[in-house]
């Protein structure tokens, strides 16, 4: 361990984010370590987390915004920061959270303007592919999917007044799920538990296989062609849009003129959102207003889903994020990068470059290596 590390857990201030960035047992493992850890006063209320349970583990409860920021070494966060909270950036802070550049660039602005050291989670990449702390938030995302996409096809709502699992004598509603990694697969056991039909579209023939062999007859898999998916969307009541480039811009996969194929009232839940969104129409929306209509077609694109039900997602992103977190606090983030290629690939931002090709390449800005950035 270098040092005793000062670590600042900020209440979210994006809309309806409920979830926050540290559970009481991190605040346990950060303080046996050594750490002093600082929470601001309610951040953890919406995931039913008190400042009482914070402080029995070893916390000290800031009063508000300006003072757990400005106390830092480290920021620990959910989300991205929003523009209110650019100011507390700076050049000796590091902050460690959810990203997404690539569909933020005025963050991205932010972030390089004050030279801020800035790690994501959702690039941390170990050697197989996975995304270690992208994934437990896509597997609440991707049960959610099937859950508010079924909500916004009830006609009140505008939808086609299909029920997922249909009835004796009336056929299920048809699911498409664009996508078969982690938000993939779990929308489509979801939508399939549901009783709906769903067939999941993509490239990876090997992805393709592996899902056939452990959920087959469950629901179907089909090549994610242009000429497929077009087929499957227009014969849809719901498409979930489930495609992840590391950090990269999403790949847009269905556009507006294909809406004139759907059904009127079939919805779209849009869970690339983060990264742009994968449908052509799509735009990011919040849980206070989550949908809007184009062309008679529901879109549901919510950027901080698994915010519904922050408890569950509170807990299960802080089980992902403890180890690296520690790492970060007992080494600094340089030593804890340059002992982790895989946390590396995490470092998006420092002293005013990016550091990551896919950001770059999506916004247009020179990119310096990571190497380059922990030497």
């Amino acid at each position: 361990m270098v040092g005793c590390c000062c670590c600042s857990v900020p209440a979210e201030v994006k809309n309806n984010e409920f979830r926050v960035a540290i559970t009481p047992a991190g605040v346990r493992d950060l303080v046996l370590g050594g750490h002093h850890v600082s929470v601001e006063t309610a951040a953890g209320e919406g995931s039913g987390i008190s400042d009482a349970d914070y402080a029995a583990e070893g916390a000290t409860i800031a009063p508000d915004a300006a003072s757990v920021w400005e106390s830092a070494e480290m920021v620990v966060k959910v989300k991205e920061p929003k523009a209110e909270e650019f100011q507390y950036l700076r050049k000796d802070l590091t902050l460690f959270t959810y990203l997404h550049l690539a569909a933020y660039p005025a963050v991205a602005d932010a972030l390089l303007a004050s030279k801020t050291t800035s790690v994501a989670y959702e690039t941390v990449q170990l050697a197989n592919g996975s995304l270690p702390l992208l994934a437990p938030m896509s597997e609440v995302a991707g049960r959610l999917a099937p859950q508010m996409g079924a909500h916004f096809l009830e006609r009140h709502k505008g939808g086609r007044g299909v029920l997922m699992g249909g009835v004796p004598g009336v056929g299920p509603a048809r699911v498409a799920v664009i996508g078969g990694g982690v938000v993939g697969t779990h929308a489509a056991r979801i939508a399939a538990g549901m009783g709906a039909d769903v067939t999941v579209l993509d490239r990876s023939l090997p992805r393709m296989r592996y899902l056939d062999d452990v959920y087959g007859g469950t629901f179907k898999t089909s090549y994610a062609s242009a000429g497929n998916t077009a087929e499957l969307v227009a014969e849809a009541d719901m498409v979930i849009g489930a495609v992840l480039i590391p950090g990269a811009a999403a790949p847009k996969l269905v556009t507006r003129d294909q809406l004139s194929t759907m059904k009127p009232g079939a919805a779209i839940v849009d869970v690339a959102i983060d990264q742009g969104g994968c449908f052509e129409t799509s735009k990011a929306t919040t849980h206070e207003h989550p949908i809007y209509d184009v062309d008679g077609i529901m879109h549901y694109c919510v950027a901080n889903m698994p915010g519904a039900v922050a408890r569950t997602s509170t807990i299960a992103l802080g089980n992902a994020t403890m180890p690296f977190l520690l790492a970060l606090a007992d080494r600094g983030w340089k030593q804890a990068c340059a002992d982790d290629p895989h946390l590396l690939e995490g470092l998006n931002v420092h002293a005013g470059h990016l550091t990551y090709f896919a950001v770059g390449k999506a916004l247009g800005i020179d990119v310096i290596s990571p190497q380059l950035a922990i030497k």
